[in-house]
């Protein structure tokens, strides 16, 4: 049972989805024969043999074929086509023999009538649940009704009433309309689970981009009027070089300091970009976050400005990981980011929703991080509290230079 939950517990939200409304259409059809050996047993008289035998066994081609019938909709609706024709005769074969056999077998029981309407509506309802997967809620709803009006048209030549009969119509048609709605619903619910699961990520592909679109933007600024004036000055030397005017040392010690310059300036947007203060990276987490759709809450954030760097330092490593692994390792909808200083410590402490009831296996970048904060007093620990996971990071507020 564990490896049985590991394995649900791995599988995103789309693909449990996917299970749940695949198996949902193969369990209800394959329940056939089962409802076929129901209606055999609720005839108030002795079905007609063979025929009545003829109804059970036909029944099991009609879970076989509708079963595949299913499979092959569910494909065909990821890939956009319709439905095959070779499923979709076979399925409607197999009802048309069941319904036929129960014309027979159960016309004894006119006028109950139970046994015979559930007989001849029940075969063609396992088809029409079959072929929803593609269908159209309009097709589903002509069929459902034709199933049932057919279904009235049999039982009153043999016999029943026209009133009972109409009413029988009505109810029937309604019942597998509903029934095929039912499950054409699921399909559309896992349409849209896919599409959301697309465009969130679309989100984490924006919010990347628009990060590095900032970075470039920023070495663009710095480096552009630098590489400039070497640009210009390169060519001044050579210029002065050719004519064999003085100047040029000048101009190649210009140059030289302009790319040392330039260099230091370099550094300066690297290490601005990989070593910011604690409040811009708890306000960077928060926008990536809803930016790939997680909900995502910031306490004790002016707190952090007035941390000592290093300690700013050690919980902005905690930030990026742990940001990182609620984008990539977790299913999370919502996340809560808490900071508060007491005791001579600053405590950060990251929760989310998206990996609760799993066992925390440390990763090379857990490992890492708790390597880093124990370098500088500090400690990390990382579990499932409740309902939901906890990476908690305690860093003493003098850290040791």
């Amino acid at each position: 049972m564990p490896t049985v939950a590991r394995w649900w517990q791995s599988r995103s939200d789309p693909q449990r989805l996917d299970l749940y409304t695949r198996w949902s259409f193969y369990v209800w059809l394959a329940m056939t024969p089962l409802l076929a050996v129901g209606v055999y047993g609720a005839a108030e008289a002795p079905p007609v043999a063979p025929a009545g035998e003829l109804f059970v066994v036909a029944s099991v081609a009609v879970a076989v074929t509708a079963v595949l019938l299913a499979r092959a909709g569910l494909v065909a609706h990821r890939e956009g086509r319709g439905l095959p024709r070779g499923p979709v005769l076979a399925a409607a074969a197999a009802a048309l023999a069941a319904a036929g056999a129960a014309a027979v077998a159960f016309a004894p029981d006119v006028p109950a009538t139970g046994a015979l309407a559930w007989g001849l509506a029940m075969p063609p309802a396992m088809a029409l649940t079959a072929a929803a997967t593609v269908s159209s809620s309009r097709v589903l709803g002509r069929w459902g009704f034709g199933i049932g009006g057919a279904t009235g048209i049999v039982v009153t030549a043999a016999g029943v009433p026209i009133g009972t009969a109409a009413v029988l119509a009505v109810v029937f048609g309604a019942t597998l309309t509903f029934l095929a709605l039912a499950f054409r619903f699921s399909v559309w619910v896992l349409d849209v689970v896919r599409e959301m699961d697309r465009t969130r990520g679309v989100q984490l592909q924006l919010a990347v981009a628009e990060e590095r679109l900032r970075f470039a933007r920023d070495l663009h600024d710095v480096m552009g009027r630098n590489l400039s004036a070497i640009a210009v000055k390169s060519q001044l030397a050579a210029e002065l070089v050719r004519r064999g005017r003085e100047g040029a040392v000048e101009e190649l010690a210009d140059i030289s300091r302009v790319a040392e310059e330039s260099l230091r300036e370099v550094r300066d947007v690297v290490r601005g970009y990989r070593r910011s203060d604690l409040p811009g990276e708890l306000a960077g987490a928060r926008s990536v976050l809803r930016a790939a759709g997680v909900g995502c809450t910031v306490e004790g954030e002016d707190d952090g400005a007035a941390l000592p760097e290093p300690v700013q330092t050690a919980l902005g490593w905690v930030v990026r990981e742990a940001v990182t692994n609620v984008l990539r390792h977790s299913r999370a909808t919502a996340c809560t980011v808490a900071l508060r200083t007491d005791g001579g410590e600053a405590e950060l402490r990251v929760s989310n929703d998206g990996v609760a009831g799993t066992p925390v296996d440390w990763g090379n970048g857990l490992t890492g991080l708790a390597e880093r904060l124990a370098a500088t007093g500090g400690r990390l620990t990382a579990d499932a509290v409740e309902d939901r996971f906890v990476l908690t990071a305690t860093v003493p507020v003098r850290v040791p230079a």
